[in-house]
Protein backbone atom coordinates (compact mmCIF):
# COMPACT_ATOMS: atom_id res chain seq x y z
CA UNK A 1 0.00 0.00 0.00
CA UNK A 2 1.19 3.21 -0.82
CA UNK A 3 2.22 5.98 1.97
CA UNK A 4 2.80 9.04 -0.61
CA UNK A 5 5.33 11.63 0.54
CA UNK A 6 6.28 10.22 3.94
CA UNK A 7 6.91 6.38 2.87
CA UNK A 8 10.62 6.99 2.92
CA UNK A 9 10.31 8.33 6.82
CA UNK A 10 8.03 5.10 7.94
CA UNK A 11 10.58 2.67 6.45
CA UNK A 12 13.44 4.54 8.36
CA UNK A 13 11.35 4.11 11.30
CA UNK A 14 10.38 0.04 10.78
CA UNK A 15 14.16 -0.68 9.91
CA UNK A 16 15.76 -2.78 12.76
CA UNK A 17 18.60 -0.44 14.43
CA UNK A 18 22.24 -1.65 13.93
CA UNK A 19 24.31 -0.57 16.59
CA UNK A 20 27.80 -1.20 16.38
CA UNK A 21 29.00 -2.97 19.09
CA UNK A 22 32.28 -1.72 21.54
CA UNK A 23 35.28 -4.29 21.45
CA UNK A 24 36.86 -3.54 25.08
CA UNK A 25 37.68 -5.72 27.88
CA UNK A 26 34.58 -5.95 30.70
CA UNK A 27 36.94 -6.85 33.31
CA UNK A 28 39.76 -4.11 32.81
CA UNK A 29 38.21 -1.71 35.10
CA UNK A 30 37.53 -4.61 37.74
CA UNK A 31 41.61 -5.70 37.18
CA UNK A 32 42.50 -2.11 37.90
CA UNK A 33 40.37 -1.99 41.16
CA UNK A 34 42.02 -5.43 42.46
CA UNK A 35 45.81 -3.97 41.47
CA UNK A 36 44.73 -0.78 43.47
CA UNK A 37 42.71 -1.86 46.60
CA UNK A 38 39.87 0.15 45.04
CA UNK A 39 35.75 -0.16 44.21
CA UNK A 40 33.89 -3.19 44.96
CA UNK A 41 37.51 -5.47 44.97
CA UNK A 42 38.92 -3.75 47.82
CA UNK A 43 38.99 -4.46 51.66
CA UNK A 44 35.52 -3.89 53.25
CA UNK A 45 35.28 -0.04 54.57
CA UNK A 46 38.37 1.09 53.53
CA UNK A 47 39.94 0.34 56.77
CA UNK A 48 42.12 3.31 57.06
CA UNK A 49 38.78 5.16 58.32
CA UNK A 50 37.22 3.15 61.31
CA UNK A 51 34.04 4.34 60.51
CA UNK A 52 30.67 2.94 61.42
CA UNK A 53 29.68 1.15 58.20
CA UNK A 54 33.59 -0.17 57.49
CA UNK A 55 33.16 -1.62 61.71
CA UNK A 56 30.22 -3.40 60.90
CA UNK A 57 31.47 -5.56 57.88
CA UNK A 58 34.82 -6.06 59.75
CA UNK A 59 32.89 -7.56 62.45
CA UNK A 60 30.53 -9.62 59.91
CA UNK A 61 34.02 -10.69 58.12
CA UNK A 62 35.84 -11.72 61.82
CA UNK A 63 32.19 -13.72 63.12
CA UNK A 64 31.98 -15.49 59.99
CA UNK A 65 28.35 -13.91 58.83
CA UNK A 66 26.81 -16.20 55.98
CA UNK A 67 28.18 -15.08 52.86
CA UNK A 68 25.95 -14.63 49.93
CA UNK A 69 25.93 -16.41 46.88
CA UNK A 70 25.14 -14.97 43.49
CA UNK A 71 26.41 -16.57 40.43
CA UNK A 72 25.02 -16.82 36.24
CA UNK A 73 24.10 -20.33 35.37
CA UNK A 74 23.56 -20.23 32.10
CA UNK A 75 22.69 -17.89 28.52
CA UNK A 76 19.75 -19.07 26.98
CA UNK A 77 19.59 -18.89 23.07
CA UNK A 78 16.06 -19.23 21.20
CA UNK A 79 12.84 -19.88 22.00
CA UNK A 80 12.87 -23.61 22.30
CA UNK A 81 16.59 -23.00 24.54
CA UNK A 82 14.31 -20.32 26.84
CA UNK A 83 10.87 -22.28 27.26
CA UNK A 84 13.26 -26.01 28.32
CA UNK A 85 14.86 -23.42 31.12
CA UNK A 86 11.64 -22.06 32.53
CA UNK A 87 9.87 -25.66 32.26
CA UNK A 88 13.28 -26.65 34.57
CA UNK A 89 13.07 -23.86 37.12
CA UNK A 90 9.06 -24.40 37.33
CA UNK A 91 9.78 -28.10 38.13
CA UNK A 92 6.94 -28.62 35.09
CA UNK A 93 4.04 -26.33 36.43
CA UNK A 94 4.70 -26.91 39.95
CA UNK A 95 6.23 -24.03 41.54
CA UNK A 96 5.00 -20.43 39.81
CA UNK A 97 7.10 -18.17 37.73
CA UNK A 98 6.69 -14.84 39.04
CA UNK A 99 7.22 -11.78 36.80
CA UNK A 100 8.78 -8.30 37.52
CA UNK A 101 5.08 -6.76 38.12
CA UNK A 102 4.64 -9.69 40.66
CA UNK A 103 2.26 -11.67 38.19
CA UNK A 104 2.04 -15.51 38.93
CA UNK A 105 2.48 -18.03 36.14
CA UNK A 106 1.47 -21.79 36.65
CA UNK A 107 1.08 -22.90 33.04
CA UNK A 108 3.62 -24.45 30.25
CA UNK A 109 1.76 -22.22 27.61
CA UNK A 110 2.28 -19.04 29.36
CA UNK A 111 6.18 -19.82 30.05
CA UNK A 112 6.41 -20.88 26.42
CA UNK A 113 4.50 -17.76 24.91
CA UNK A 114 6.81 -15.52 27.38
CA UNK A 115 10.10 -17.64 25.86
CA UNK A 116 9.06 -16.72 22.41
CA UNK A 117 8.33 -12.99 23.06
CA UNK A 118 11.58 -12.79 24.00
CA UNK A 119 12.97 -14.40 21.42
CA UNK A 120 11.36 -13.10 18.64
CA UNK A 121 13.04 -9.31 18.79
CA UNK A 122 16.27 -11.23 17.81
CA UNK A 123 14.68 -13.28 14.78
CA UNK A 124 16.60 -10.92 12.34
CA UNK A 125 20.08 -11.70 13.86
CA UNK A 126 22.12 -13.76 12.49
CA UNK A 127 23.11 -17.07 13.75
CA UNK A 128 21.87 -18.12 17.62
CA UNK A 129 21.50 -14.96 19.90
CA UNK A 130 21.01 -15.07 23.67
CA UNK A 131 17.37 -14.32 24.71
CA UNK A 132 18.01 -14.48 28.19
CA UNK A 133 20.16 -14.91 30.91
CA UNK A 134 20.37 -16.97 34.03
CA UNK A 135 20.98 -16.61 37.69
CA UNK A 136 20.54 -17.91 41.02
CA UNK A 137 20.03 -16.22 44.54
CA UNK A 138 21.30 -18.34 47.41
CA UNK A 139 21.34 -18.49 51.11
CA UNK A 140 22.61 -21.09 53.63
CA UNK A 141 20.51 -23.95 54.94
CA UNK A 142 17.79 -22.46 58.09
CA UNK A 143 17.35 -19.02 56.18
CA UNK A 144 13.69 -17.98 56.13
CA UNK A 145 12.76 -18.74 52.07
CA UNK A 146 10.43 -15.77 51.58
CA UNK A 147 12.71 -13.37 52.92
CA UNK A 148 15.22 -14.83 50.13
CA UNK A 149 12.45 -14.68 47.69
CA UNK A 150 12.05 -10.79 48.76
CA UNK A 151 15.51 -10.13 49.39
CA UNK A 152 15.86 -11.33 45.43
CA UNK A 153 12.97 -8.77 44.40
CA UNK A 154 14.33 -6.24 46.12
CA UNK A 155 17.98 -6.38 44.62
CA UNK A 156 16.23 -7.22 40.68
CA UNK A 157 14.07 -3.69 41.04
CA UNK A 158 16.74 -1.85 42.19
CA UNK A 159 19.84 -3.03 39.75
CA UNK A 160 17.70 -4.04 36.97
CA UNK A 161 14.91 -1.99 36.91
CA UNK A 162 12.17 -1.55 33.72
CA UNK A 163 14.72 -2.03 31.49
CA UNK A 164 14.34 -5.42 30.84
CA UNK A 165 12.01 -7.97 31.49
CA UNK A 166 12.42 -11.14 34.23
CA UNK A 167 11.09 -14.19 35.43
CA UNK A 168 11.91 -15.67 39.25
CA UNK A 169 11.17 -18.63 40.51
CA UNK A 170 11.91 -19.92 44.71
CA UNK A 171 12.63 -23.24 45.05
CA UNK A 172 13.25 -25.25 48.63
CA UNK A 173 13.91 -28.66 47.92
CA UNK A 174 17.42 -28.26 48.74
CA UNK A 175 18.80 -27.23 52.45
CA UNK A 176 19.70 -24.08 50.78
CA UNK A 177 17.01 -21.84 49.53
CA UNK A 178 17.67 -20.37 46.22
CA UNK A 179 16.41 -18.22 43.54
CA UNK A 180 16.08 -18.76 40.00
CA UNK A 181 16.58 -15.57 38.34
CA UNK A 182 15.67 -15.17 34.27
CA UNK A 183 16.56 -11.94 32.74
CA UNK A 184 15.67 -10.89 29.31
CA UNK A 185 18.91 -9.97 26.99
CA UNK A 186 17.56 -7.48 25.08
CA UNK A 187 16.45 -4.63 27.12
CA UNK A 188 13.76 -1.84 25.61
CA UNK A 189 16.82 0.74 24.83
CA UNK A 190 18.50 -2.20 23.03
CA UNK A 191 21.27 -2.83 25.55
CA UNK A 192 22.01 -6.11 26.34
CA UNK A 193 22.14 -7.93 29.91
CA UNK A 194 25.88 -9.52 30.08
CA UNK A 195 26.34 -9.76 33.85
CA UNK A 196 30.08 -10.35 34.45
CA UNK A 197 32.71 -9.74 37.12
CA UNK A 198 32.39 -6.62 38.37
CA UNK A 199 28.16 -6.70 38.12
CA UNK A 200 28.08 -10.02 40.10
CA UNK A 201 29.95 -7.84 43.34
CA UNK A 202 27.09 -5.36 42.71
CA UNK A 203 23.88 -8.28 43.07
CA UNK A 204 25.99 -9.85 45.95
CA UNK A 205 26.34 -6.47 47.81
CA UNK A 206 22.72 -5.58 46.88
CA UNK A 207 21.48 -8.92 47.64
CA UNK A 208 23.36 -8.80 51.36
CA UNK A 209 21.95 -5.25 51.75
CA UNK A 210 19.10 -6.63 51.04
CA UNK A 211 18.73 -9.54 53.87
CA UNK A 212 20.01 -7.45 56.35
CA UNK A 213 17.56 -4.56 55.98
CA UNK A 214 14.85 -7.68 56.54
CA UNK A 215 16.52 -8.93 59.46
CA UNK A 216 19.10 -11.67 57.91
CA UNK A 217 22.67 -11.08 58.75
CA UNK A 218 24.49 -11.71 55.17
CA UNK A 219 27.55 -10.60 54.11
CA UNK A 220 28.86 -10.61 50.31
CA UNK A 221 33.19 -10.14 50.83
CA UNK A 222 35.83 -11.77 48.35
CA UNK A 223 36.49 -15.06 49.21
CA UNK A 224 40.44 -13.34 49.37
CA UNK A 225 39.54 -11.07 52.11
CA UNK A 226 38.12 -14.17 54.35
CA UNK A 227 41.36 -15.79 53.79
CA UNK A 228 39.52 -18.61 51.18
CA UNK A 229 41.60 -19.12 48.34
CA UNK A 230 39.54 -21.99 47.21
CA UNK A 231 36.85 -21.42 45.22
CA UNK A 232 33.33 -23.48 43.79
CA UNK A 233 33.32 -25.91 41.07
CA UNK A 234 30.93 -26.07 38.42
CA UNK A 235 27.68 -27.47 38.94
CA UNK A 236 28.74 -29.99 35.53
CA UNK A 237 32.15 -31.10 38.45
CA UNK A 238 30.32 -31.64 41.11
CA UNK A 239 28.00 -33.76 39.76
CA UNK A 240 30.64 -35.73 37.80
CA UNK A 241 32.62 -35.84 41.11
CA UNK A 242 29.34 -37.01 43.26
CA UNK A 243 28.71 -39.96 40.51
CA UNK A 244 31.93 -41.20 41.45
CA UNK A 245 32.03 -41.01 45.08
CA UNK A 246 28.17 -43.15 44.82
CA UNK A 247 29.57 -45.88 42.56
CA UNK A 248 27.85 -44.91 39.56
CA UNK A 249 31.19 -44.01 37.27
CA UNK A 250 34.45 -45.14 38.11
CA UNK A 251 36.00 -42.66 35.17
CA UNK A 252 37.64 -39.27 36.79
CA UNK A 253 37.13 -36.53 35.66
CA UNK A 254 39.77 -34.62 33.23
CA UNK A 255 39.80 -32.17 35.78
CA UNK A 256 41.56 -33.92 38.60
CA UNK A 257 43.42 -36.18 36.33
CA UNK A 258 45.50 -33.35 35.37
CA UNK A 259 45.42 -31.58 38.40
CA UNK A 260 46.75 -34.55 40.04
CA UNK A 261 49.11 -35.19 37.57
CA UNK A 262 50.76 -31.62 37.61
CA UNK A 263 50.43 -32.19 41.72
CA UNK A 264 52.80 -35.19 41.27
CA UNK A 265 55.19 -33.50 39.09
CA UNK A 266 55.89 -30.60 41.68
CA UNK A 267 55.86 -32.75 44.57
CA UNK A 268 58.67 -35.20 42.72
CA UNK A 269 60.55 -31.62 41.99
CA UNK A 270 60.17 -31.85 38.48
CA UNK A 271 57.71 -28.57 37.99
CA UNK A 272 56.99 -25.59 40.36
CA UNK A 273 53.37 -24.15 41.59
CA UNK A 274 51.42 -21.61 38.88
CA UNK A 275 52.59 -18.00 39.75
CA UNK A 276 49.25 -17.24 40.96
CA UNK A 277 49.46 -19.43 43.96
CA UNK A 278 52.28 -17.46 45.13
CA UNK A 279 50.45 -13.94 44.33
CA UNK A 280 47.82 -15.14 46.35
CA UNK A 281 49.74 -15.96 49.74
CA UNK A 282 51.36 -12.52 49.33
CA UNK A 283 48.24 -10.92 48.83
CA UNK A 284 46.40 -12.51 52.11
CA UNK A 285 50.04 -11.60 53.96
CA UNK A 286 49.01 -7.95 52.96
CA UNK A 287 45.00 -8.11 54.17
CA UNK A 288 46.30 -9.32 57.52
CA UNK A 289 48.58 -6.58 58.10
CA UNK A 290 45.91 -4.09 57.07
CA UNK A 291 43.18 -6.14 59.62
CA UNK A 292 45.85 -5.56 62.03
CA UNK A 293 46.40 -2.34 62.02
CA UNK A 294 42.33 -2.11 62.09
CA UNK A 295 42.97 -3.74 65.36
CA UNK A 296 44.80 -2.04 66.48
CA UNK A 297 42.95 1.16 65.80
CA UNK A 298 40.12 -0.07 67.47
CA UNK A 299 41.93 -0.58 70.66
CA UNK A 300 43.08 2.78 70.47
CA UNK A 301 39.38 4.14 70.37
CA UNK A 302 38.84 3.16 74.22
CA UNK A 303 35.43 1.92 73.42
CA UNK A 304 34.52 -1.47 75.08
CA UNK A 305 32.82 -3.11 72.06
CA UNK A 306 35.68 -1.61 69.62
CA UNK A 307 38.49 -3.69 72.17
CA UNK A 308 36.52 -7.06 72.22
CA UNK A 309 36.01 -6.86 67.76
CA UNK A 310 40.00 -5.71 67.96
CA UNK A 311 39.98 -9.40 69.76
CA UNK A 312 37.78 -11.40 67.59
CA UNK A 313 39.84 -9.73 64.49
CA UNK A 314 43.44 -11.04 65.85
CA UNK A 315 41.44 -14.61 66.57
CA UNK A 316 40.50 -14.37 63.53
CA UNK A 317 43.72 -13.70 61.91
CA UNK A 318 45.37 -16.87 63.82
CA UNK A 319 42.82 -19.02 62.82
CA UNK A 320 43.84 -17.99 59.44
CA UNK A 321 47.44 -18.12 59.42
CA UNK A 322 47.69 -19.13 55.82
CA UNK A 323 45.35 -19.09 52.72
CA UNK A 324 45.09 -22.52 50.87
CA UNK A 325 44.88 -22.43 46.88
CA UNK A 326 43.29 -25.42 44.95
CA UNK A 327 47.00 -26.13 43.75
CA UNK A 328 47.73 -26.29 47.60
CA UNK A 329 45.41 -28.91 48.27
CA UNK A 330 46.00 -31.03 45.90
CA UNK A 331 49.99 -30.78 46.11
CA UNK A 332 49.58 -31.65 50.20
CA UNK A 333 47.11 -34.78 48.87
CA UNK A 334 50.48 -35.67 46.01
CA UNK A 335 52.54 -35.34 48.89
CA UNK A 336 50.88 -37.58 51.41
CA UNK A 337 50.57 -40.39 48.63
CA UNK A 338 54.58 -40.15 48.02
CA UNK A 339 55.12 -40.13 51.87
CA UNK A 340 52.76 -43.30 52.38
CA UNK A 341 54.03 -44.91 49.80
CA UNK A 342 57.79 -44.45 51.22
CA UNK A 343 56.69 -45.91 55.09
CA UNK A 344 55.49 -49.19 53.09
CA UNK A 345 58.60 -49.55 51.50
CA UNK A 346 57.33 -50.52 47.86
CA UNK A 347 59.87 -52.64 46.10
CA UNK A 348 58.16 -52.70 43.26
CA UNK A 349 59.81 -51.30 40.07
CA UNK A 350 59.28 -47.58 39.48
CA UNK A 351 56.94 -46.19 36.99
CA UNK A 352 57.97 -45.06 33.27
CA UNK A 353 59.50 -41.89 33.28
CA UNK A 354 57.25 -40.74 31.07
CA UNK A 355 54.42 -40.62 33.31
CA UNK A 356 54.25 -39.13 36.47
CA UNK A 357 54.03 -41.15 39.67
CA UNK A 358 50.13 -40.99 41.15
CA UNK A 359 48.74 -40.72 37.56
CA UNK A 360 45.18 -42.41 37.59
CA UNK A 361 45.34 -45.08 34.88
CA UNK A 362 42.88 -45.13 32.24
CA UNK A 363 39.76 -47.48 32.56
CA UNK A 364 39.95 -51.14 30.90
CA UNK A 365 38.02 -51.89 28.17
CA UNK A 366 36.57 -55.12 28.22
CA UNK A 367 35.66 -56.19 24.95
Amino acid sequence: MPFGEHEEELWEAMKPRFRPRLVSDPNARYARNLVRGTGLAAIPGALRAIDRSARATLARVVRRTPEVLVKVTGRKKGAEHLAAHLDYIGRKGEIPLETRDGELISSKGEARQIAEEWSEALAWRRGATVSAVSMVFSMPAGTDPETVKQAVRDTAGRLIGDNHDYLMALHTDTPRPHVHLTVQAEGLDRKRFDPRQEDLFRFREGFAEALRSRGVEAEATPRYTRGQGRAGTSMALTQLRDRIRKGVSRQPTDADMRQAREAMMIALGKAAQPSFVGKSHARWESIKSRYGAAADQLDQTGNDEDRKLASEVRQFLRDRATIETVPDKVLRDAERRIRTEQERGDSRAGPSQSVPRGTVPPPSRSR
